[in-house]
């Protein structure tokens, strides 16, 4: 059978029977992950926020080093698309849902219950934009360069199957064609699954509440269940249709509805203050960045860094 096959196989079965649990017994099931993800935070946190910064910084030395200019195919090679539709699409696939959902509710939040300064306080905007920079910033795109550079270094400079099997190729050798390797992308598959499924959750809150609101669609949970089979079943035909088809005018299609947003808001907003707050946001972020990658909370709020940094990097 090929590798494909059991790997697509065993996933699939993996999931409905989860899927099943979780339906017929949503308290346990719901339970059991709560201890499951304590346990994993509690234990590996500080695993997690290493890793993290070491994808970091290992990606700015590559950028900047002589290996940076290693072409991720034959040395012919020229790129089938331009900067802008690579953004477009990367971008889309990346933060999308996320960065619709959070961009406006993790600063409030932050804002209203901030770790060290003063709720509502002019301390605690500033705590808020600076710890929203970091979670959407530099390190959540270092681990997408991490696994992205090594599935097309060994896929398109080696010859070997794009999956995530082959970045061990170093480690594992030719064992990567056999059970080992199947059982790692049994893995990657699932996580890409619930990482997707988180996404998809927030985003389909997002919008039944404002269906909700606008009085189109009662929040209700079937026409929550509604929404997600609508927009799984949006999302199938548009990767069923390629990068030429779907997924690159959608991703476009996304780019230009976020940049006429932020114009919109921007223009119709305080903007000389929008355009303060960013500058002296981004100034916080650079100027705390070394030690939010190495802050574990070892000492004190160390449930909300479990639920949110390490929360994001495990997402």
């Amino acid at each position: 059978m090929p590798a494909s096959r059991i790997v697509f196989t065993v996933a699939a079965v993996v999931a409905t029977l989860f899927v099943l649990a979780t339906a017929f017994f949503p308290g346990r099931a719901a339970a059991l992950a709560g201890a499951l993800q304590d346990g994993i935070v509690t234990r590996f946190g500080w695993f997690y926020i290493l890793s993290v910064a070491i994808f970091l910084f290992f990606s700015l030395w590559l950028m900047l080093s002589r290996y940076g200019r290693i072409r991720l195919g034959d040395d012919e090679d020229e790129p089938d698309y331009g900067y802008l539709t690579w953004f477009a699409m990367l971008f889309a696939a990346g933060m999308g849902i996320g960065i619709m959902f959070y961009g406006v509710a993790e600063p409030m939040l932050h804002f209203g219950t901030p770790r060290f300064s003063e709720p509502g306080s002019i301390a605690a905007a500033k705590e808020a934009m600076e710890t929203t920079f970091f979670h959407w910033g530099l390190h959540a795109w270092a681990i997408y360069i991490v696994v992205g550079l090594s599935l097309a270094y060994f896929g398109y400079r080696h010859g070997l199957p794009l999956t995530v099997r082959s970045t061990l190729y170093p480690l594992l050798g030719e064992r990567i064609h056999g059970p080992l390797g199947h059982l790692v992308d049994v893995m990657a598959v699932l996580g890409t699954l619930f990482g997707i499924a988180t996404s998809l959750g927030f985003g389909v809150l997002q919008v039944g509440s404002g269906l909700a609101f606008l009085g189109w669609l009662p929040a209700t949970t079937t026409n929550h269940v509604l929404l997600i089979a609508g927009i799984t079943a949006v999302t199938t035909l548009s990767a069923a249709s390629g990068l030429d088809r779907g997924v690159r005018r959608l991703s476009e299609l996304n780019v230009l509805l976020a940049v006429a947003l932020v114009c919109f808001v921007f223009i119709a907003g305080p903007t000389v203050f929008l355009l303060s707050t960013f500058v002296e946001s981004v100034g916080l972020y650079l100027q705390e960045l070394v030690l939010n990658s190495f802050r574990t909370t070892a000492f004190r709020h160390a449930e909300w860094q479990k639920t949110w940094t390490m929360f994001y990097w495990g997402w």
